[in-house]
């Protein structure tokens, strides 16, 4: 029997059959974790992020041997053919989630907001909350964006997408706990950053950010990974410059919404 287990779910008030129906899984399933067997690290973080407990503390000994990349197994969430594939579920709940910081690293960032019409408002909310918010897309007016344009044969469109998708987050601008900026650097990776967890989109040359593998990093006491990303991160915040809506970027999502 897996007390710890079994107490969170008591004390969340949750029944075995909730978990189950949060993991996607059967109740039969669920009731042989709760009896002892350790599910997969999928399943693990979903519960985690359910009972909002540590991972190390319902299952301290599962999947904690170190590969040969580094990593250990239990910082390795799960990982995606492509970004498109990631199920809205999964980026709501990790921000729901969130209690520090929500750390997003972007060209354009299209998809965020598209798939969620409510973000600008959830962030919105995370931050009053004590949540610190920060959005890193890229300079429109860059020379990184006029590269990976011209690398996706796409040319300006790229710049166009960004100016349009900042404007879902002019309410953020000024708001306490979030802050806009911009950046002019080569991006290898998009990331997203919900307190310990890292969602890392890594960039194929001539290929949209959606149709790249997408790989989930939890943070753990060996995580190498997790904290390579992070770091990489600050270095671009660092050098992006803060942003500062204009009429310019009104125009161009007027004219993107009519597309």
């Amino acid at each position: 029997m897996n007390e710890r287990l079994r107490s969170a779910l008591v004390q969340r008030g949750l029944k075995v059959e909730e978990m189950a129906e949060a993991c996607a899984v059967d109740p039969k399933t669920a009731s042989r974790w709760v009896g002892g067997r350790v599910p997969h690290r999928r399943h693990r973080w979903t519960i985690t992020n359910l009972l909002q407990v540590d991972e190390t503390y319902l299952w301290p000994d599962a999947d904690q041997k170190t590969s040969r990349f580094g990593a250990t197994q239990s910082e390795i969430v799960d990982t995606y053919p492509n970004r498109a594939s990631v199920p809205r579920d999964v980026w709501i709940s990790l921000l729901l989630g969130t209690m520090k910081q929500v750390d997003v690293l972007v060209f354009s960032g299209t998809f965020f907001a598209q798939t969620n019409p409510r973000i600008a408002r959830m962030l919105q909310e995370r931050a009053q909350a004590g949540v610190r918010v920060r959005l890193c897309f890229g300079d429109p007016e860059g020379e990184a964006v006029r590269i990976r344009g011209r690398e996706e044969g796409i040319g300006d469109t790229l710049s166009a997408k960004i100016r349009a998708s900042l404007t879902y987050y002019r309410s953020l601008v000024g708001h306490p706990g979030c802050e806009v900026r911009l950046h002019d650097t080569t991006l290898y990776n998009s990331i997203f950053r919900y307190d310990d967890h890292l969602l890392v989109n890594p960039h194929i040359w001539g290929q949209p950010a959606s149709a790249n593998p997408l790989f989930q990093l939890r943070r753990t006491a060996n995580a190498e990974w997790f904290e390579r990303y992070d770091e990489s991160f600050e270095a671009v915040w660092k050098t992006a410059r803060l942003w500062a809506p204009d009429n310019a970027d009104s125009k161009e999502h007027h004219r993107s919404g009519q597309d």
